[in-house]
């Protein structure tokens, strides 16, 4: 089939998946479990040829201008390729959720009533740069009895045909049809227009990237979409707190790695605590660079700091997503305000609340609505790998299907099962 006739080719990839998506759903845990460390296996095998796919990429990377920091998110470095190797050893290694029937009761009349897990069917991901995400993505799919379709970005295009290969020749392996994880071959975008206008092929659309693929995806697309579109994430230091403990965590939350949408953009003080945590975060922040942007009840406090770097928060600074040494600083003057602060401006990803206040611990984790709220976490731990998901496919800020890190319930449904001896409704 030719890539470049994209009408014809995009329903060709949907039609095998539809058609590998049922063998998918009626395999053996035995066979996906087979698959996955058939894939392992490959992978350690074929770490010299992945390396010269993905030279062809980080040598056409450099020579675009791609920033360095986006180059060093394409390697597949033999490091890398060692992580998803386990990481598909881990997912074969957990319990398969796929015919699981729960919650079964008896009715008067006779029949009983429960639930089954089931795959979605064929999900389509569309993600960019880290071609690692092309095996996270397959091996979820291939545990949870999914098919999917995959379309990375062009920059990794190489990368993801050589791991693709891999992922194919394990399904082959394991007797299960290697139609049942694909990818677009073509760097056209009007392959991904096709991709998520076609309900009759694809259940379910996952875009992992920036907002503007995200915004995009989501406005155009025909099927249900699993989308975040930022990750403004909060940090709110109570009236009561161990303020040794929240500069490490709040510390940690902003600085430990600043590109992930788990990254702490937004840090709250109670005033009560402002003149004893500032002072030494804003120390903190001064050593690692942070730039500091803050209202002007924390920029009197700060103001004292040697070297930091200060300015003025603006409207726009609270919703903002920085991904870099900057976040926004802001002091309130209850647990309400700071409540109703996140609610307005936050992305509903991710945030935390540090305190010793029991009662105000257990009102933050109600009351804030994100896909996941902490008490003295870090917000650096909303992932499915530290949720004990094994891998996770994304993270979802909607409220419907899947809601924060997706891990393999995540791309599975619940349909009804009744269970009779002959019984008719009377």
């Amino acid at each position: 089939m030719n890539p470049n006739d994209i009408p014809a080719y995009m329903a060709h990839v949907g039609a095998a998946a539809r058609s590998a998506a049922t063998t998918m759903a009626a395999a053996s845990t035995a066979a996906k479990n087979q698959a996955l460390r058939r894939l392992a296996e490959r992978l350690r095998e074929q770490v010299s040829v992945l390396q010269q796919a993905n030279a062809l990429d980080l040598s056409a990377a450099r020579e675009a201008g791609l920033a360095e920091p986006m180059v060093d998110r394409l390697k597949l470095t033999p490091q890398v390729i060692e992580t998803v190797a386990e990481g598909c050893e881990q997912i074969a290694a957990m319990p398969d959720p796929i015919g699981e029937i729960t919650g079964v009761k008896r009715r008067p009349s006779g029949i009983s009533v429960g639930q089954m897990r089931v795959p979605l069917g064929v999900f389509g991901m569309i993600y960019e740069s880290r071609p690692n995400v092309t095996i996270e993505a397959a091996s979820l799919a291939i545990k949870s009895g999914n098919a999917c379709i995959l379309r990375g970005g062009s920059e990794a295009l190489h990368s993801n045909l050589a791991l693709w290969r891999l992922v194919q020749a394990a399904l082959a392996d394991a007797g299960l049809p290697p139609e049942a994880v694909q990818l677009v071959e073509t760097t056209d975008r009007a392959a991904v227009g096709r991709l998520i206008t076609m309900p009759e092929y694809v259940d379910v659309i996952i875009p992992r990237g920036g907002k503007g693929l995200i915004e995009r995806i989501s406005a155009e697309a025909r099927v249900p979409v699993i989308k975040h579109l930022d990750g403004n994430c909060h940090v709110y230091i109570d009236a009561e707190v161990d303020v040794d403990q929240a500069l490490v965590v709040t510390d940690n939350a902003k600085t430990q790695k600043v590109s992930p949408c788990n990254a702490a953009e937004s840090l709250l003080v109670h005033e009560r605590q402002a003149e004893a945590f500032l002072p030494r975060i804003g120390a903190v922040f001064a050593a690692k660079g942070v730039e500091m942007r803050c209202c002007p009840a924390a920029r009197a406090v700060l103001a004292a700091v040697p070297g930091a770097k200060l300015a003025d928060a603006t409207e726009a600074d609270w919703a903002e997503e920085y991904l870099a040494l900057i976040i926004s600083i802001k002091v309130v003057a209850s647990l309400d305000e700071a409540i109703a602060h996140i609610n307005r401006f936050g992305s509903h990803h991710t945030d935390a609340i540090l305190t010793t206040n029991h009662v105000a611990a257990m009102r933050f984790l109600r009351e804030v609505d994100s896909s996941s709220v902490m008490v003295n976490a870090s917000t650096r731990f909303a992932d499915g790998f530290e949720y004990g998901l094994g891998a996770e496919i994304g993270i979802s800020t909607d409220k419907f299907h899947a809601r924060g890190p997706v891990g393999l319930e995540g791309l599975t449904s619940m349909k009804w099962v009744v269970l009779g001896q002959g019984e008719v409704r009377r």
